[in-house]
């Protein structure tokens, strides 16, 4: 599997950013995102469930940010709205089995900056 994660930029607060994770083998996968800022530990952020799409977030970003998924399309989104300075971080996407991130398949990262 492997995934390419697009859709980084400088922002300014307030502002929204969408973010496109296409994978290869796609469907029968949890889809998730992740996020680290510098001298943090990684932080989870979103999760997509394969077979029933149910979305799960971290409370950080529950209300702002919206996950989804497009089979067809074989990519995942993460919709990115009221962005705050504490966003700021190297987003990256993983697909796994059963939300085992841990032994997932992860993407490179797209920055995503946000300003004050």
């Amino acid at each position: 599997v492997q995934l390419q994660a697009s859709g980084g930029g400088l922002v300014q607060s307030g502002d929204s950013l969408r973010l496109s994770c296409e994978a290869s083998g796609f469907s029968r996968y949890d889809m998730g995102w992740f996020r680290q800022a510098p001298g943090e530990e990684r932080e989870f952020v979103a999760a997509i469930e394969a077979n029933t799409g149910t979305a799960m977030y971290s409370e950080s970003v529950e209300g702002r940010f919206t996950i989804s998924r497009d089979n067809a399309k074989n990519t995942v989104y993460l919709e990115m709205n009221n962005l705050q300075p504490e966003d700021t971080a190297v987003y990256r996407c993983v697909a796994a089995a059963n939300h085992n991130w841990g032994s997932g398949y992860w993407g490179q990262g797209t920055q995503v900056t946000v300003s004050s």
